[in-house]
């Protein structure tokens, strides 16, 4: 082999090191999906969440009972043919019911969680950017609310004021006020570890205004924190409006919840058990699922957690 020949192949290909660090070498965002893929519960937890929302969209279309119909022959029905989940005292069909009010149930969950963490990001990283006297009015602002029994003060606002759609509606704002606290502190942490870093600097000196800063160096830079906090939250939300529509405070007729069946049907619960058992269940499946795939996802977005495995 000639002296042009060795130079030829030294240039056109790499050694077979590179080639397999090449192929080793994968995207923040393909990193994330496989350590999460080997969380097995939480793969499973996302599954069964999508499962039930798009029971939760598509269930009601496609059954053959109405939210509202009345099957004037089967009062009190237990499960059968016809009424796979049996019917309420009213008649109505237990499996469209709850079908509908889990479809509420994510509603109220998902727009609360959402609501809480940009609240939480906007307080708690303005706290820690600004300091001086905003932070100082901002941490009363958190301290005083940690102590207020949030339950108590909705339910005395909820009571006899809201109607029809404008009850979920308020519920999904007053949720979301009284449950920012904690997550505001955890981001005004962050926020304050971030500030004096370089590229912060940087942009200050170039004239970007606060906000701007705020919104696109110092949020992005925590955001797996944000996502690990709205995807628990909405576990936290459902279960508040269920206690709140249990106690009769939170979704109000004709609206319906899994709070409100479950409600309706503990009174019942040892006669007729089919009326609680079925919104109870799914309640209990929802929340776990969630529960499992936020821990999943905080552990493939912390690379210090062993439980994602290795890259």
């Amino acid at each position: 082999m000639t002296t042009t020949e060795l130079t030829a192949n030294v240039f056109s290909s790499p050694p077979s090191e590179e080639k397999a660090a090449r192929k080793r070498r994968i995207g923040q965002g393909r990193l994330i999906w496989r350590r999460f893929l080997r969380n097995r519960m939480a793969v499973v937890g996302a599954c069964v969440v999508g499962t039930l929302v798009l029971l939760a969209v598509f269930g009601p279309m496609i059954s053959p009972w109405g939210y509202l119909d009345i099957d004037y022959q089967a009062f009190l029905s237990p499960p059968s043919a016809a009424h796979l989940f049996g019917t309420t005292k009213s008649g109505r069909d237990v499996l469209t019911l709850s079908m509908f009010g889990l479809r509420k149930s994510l509603i109220i969950g998902m727009s609360v969680a959402v609501l809480q963490t940009g609240i939480a990001a906007l307080v708690g990283a303005s706290a820690a950017y600004f300091s001086g006297w905003m932070e100082r009015v901002s941490l009363w602002v958190i301290d005083l609310l940690l102590v207020v029994p949030e339950i108590l003060i909705i339910a005395i606002i909820m009571r006899g004021r809201f109607t029809g759609d404008a009850s979920w509606v308020a519920l999904i704002f007053l949720l979301a006020f009284f449950g920012w606290m904690m997550s505001a502190r955890v981001i005004r942490s962050l926020t304050m570890s971030l500030k004096h870093r370089e590229y912060i600097l940087a942009a200050k000196y170039m004239g970007l205004s606060p906000f701007k800063i705020i919104v696109r160096h110092i949020l992005p830079n925590i955001s797996s924190l944000m996502i690990i906090d709205a995807t628990l939250n909405v576990g936290y939300a459902i279960l508040s409006e269920t206690a709140l529509s249990f106690l009769g405070f939170g979704v109000q007729a004709p609206d319906t919840s899994l709070g409100t069946l479950i409600g309706e049907g503990q009174r019942m619960a040892t006669t007729y058990p089919w009326i609680f058992s079925a919104p109870a269940i799914i309640l209990v499946i929802l929340v776990m699922a969630v529960n499992a795939m936020g821990d999943g996802l905080r552990d493939a977005l912390d690379p210090s957690s062993a439980s994602g495995g290795q890259a």
